[in-house]
């Protein structure tokens, strides 16, 4: 286990259960390094003094508020802890609510909190309180120069401390284009919905979170490990020439991709939907009004394109024909020529 990253108690009422706190998660994204193209050597960073443009070691480093354009008050770790002892040493849960209340959009990242030296009771009573109650505890605690909003919550036989976002830190949605449920152009049928949660259904199974890794960065490194085998370490792959993906209508068969999905061909699936209805087969249809065959006809262009250029085709087709006869006409006026 990794070192602990704060040492504190967590307080409700008069109840203090000294904990350490250790991180719950690891990266393991692709660690590459930045190089020079012109030699492959590393490139480094350095830290220097703005004004006079020479290396600070960390040694000399302070941290500082700009409380004007230029001007610092340094804050040194004993200012920081100094400003407010109480909240930098202590998770303060604050009030204890339904765990599904809080939306996920506000979960940030996650910590272990194990008891510290005699909070073996305190900790589990904890515990087993918020395993019983079904709630978890909305706690303020300060890590480094921030003071965060958090929920305790039992996750196994581990209190477990989940960072909240404020609200303010949230975005509004106002500004994007989200459809509304009144909206014409993303209404969907009940026969959409029903065929989506029949896929939805057919594609669920208990969570197993060992099924899933990151297939990225293996396909990564199956690429760095042949460039090694092929003796190809220095060499600079190019771009190449994307392919533009072939135009598409904006008219979207949803029932037919849903059928796809579903593992349906669309005649088969139709014919099994109209089987289903037991209603009978609606009389035939009259001649639709202009403005009708109008709407009809701006809704479905790929359709009406494709009939318009059948017609073409076929009409095409019929004025080459009397040109093939006059030929055959004449063939046989120029063997009468010719035995004459």
């Amino acid at each position: 286990m990794a070192r602990s990253l704060w040492k504190g108690a967590i307080s409700f009422g008069l109840v203090h259960i000294p904990v350490e706190m250790y991180p719950a998660t690891t990266e393991h994204g692709l660690d590459l390094t930045m190089l020079d193209r012109r030699d492959f050597s590393p490139v480094g960073f350095k830290r220097y003094n703005k004004s006079n443009n020479k290396e600070v070691s960390w040694d000399d480093i302070v941290k500082g508020y700009e409380y004007s354009d230029g001007d610092y008050v340094v804050l040194s770790e004993e200012d920081l802890r100094a400003a407010n002892p109480e909240k930098t040493g202590a998770i303060d849960i604050m009030a204890f609510v339904d765990a599904e209340e809080v939306p996920l959009l506000y979960y940030e990242t996650p910590y272990y909190l194990a008891p510290g030296r005699g909070g073996d009771k305190v900790y589990a009573l904890l515990r087993e309180t918020l395993r019983k109650t079904g709630k978890i505890g909305i706690a303020t605690v300060v890590i480094r120069v921030k003071q965060h909003l958090a929920a305790l919550l039992c996750v196994g036989d581990t209190i477990v401390m989940q960072t909240l976002r404020y609200p303010d830190e949230i975005r509004a949605t106002d500004e994007l284009k989200i459809p509304s449920k009144s909206s014409k152009s993303a209404a969907v049928t009940d026969k959409e919905v029903n065929m989506a949660m029949a896929l939805v259904e057919g594609m669920s199974e208990e969570w197993n979170p060992e099924q899933y890794h990151d297939t990225y960065r293996e396909d990564v490194l199956a690429l760095v490990e042949k460039k090694v085998k092929a003796k190809q370490t220095k060499t600079i792959t190019q771009p190449g020439k994307e392919a533009r993906p072939a135009p598409s209508s904006n008219v979207v068969d949803l029932v037919a991709l849903l059928q796809q999905s579903l593992g349906k061909k669309p005649g088969k699936a139709a014919a099994a939907d109209e089987d289903e209805d037991d209603e009978p087969p609606p009389p035939k249809r009259a001649k639709k009004p202009a403005a009708e065959e109008d709407e009809e006809e701006a809704a479905t262009p790929a359709r009406k394109t494709a009939a318009k250029s059948t017609e073409k085709i076929a009409a095409v087709a019929k004025a080459k024909k009397p040109a093939a006869k006059a030929v055959a006409a004449k063939k046989p006026a120029a063997r009468r020529k010719a035995a004459a």
